[in-house]
């Protein structure tokens, strides 16, 4: 029974389509926005802008500034 459903959600997950996207059969492709000069393409609407992927910073904060002198820092107790 297991290997009858890992087969069936095999299957399910290989059955992506491989062809360019295009409207369904009798429907319209989407209408233009308000804003918009020409409707979108498909792969213009699959593109993702930088606010949804944003590019990795590292380093937010930048070099530390040097401290002061601290009265709390002590060198280790010795054993």
């Amino acid at each position: 029974m297991r290997a009858a459903l890992l087969l069936l959600a095999l299957l399910l997950g290989a059955c992506g389509k491989q062809g360019a996207l295009e409207p369904a059969a009798g429907k319209p492709a989407p209408q233009r926005g308000e804003t918009q000069v020409r409707a979108s393409t498909p792969q213009e609407m699959l593109r993702l802008d930088p606010q949804a992927v944003p590019q990795r910073v590292d380093d937010q904060q930048g070099p530390l500034p040097e401290r002061g002198n601290d009265p709390f820092n002590l060198p280790p107790p010795r054993n």
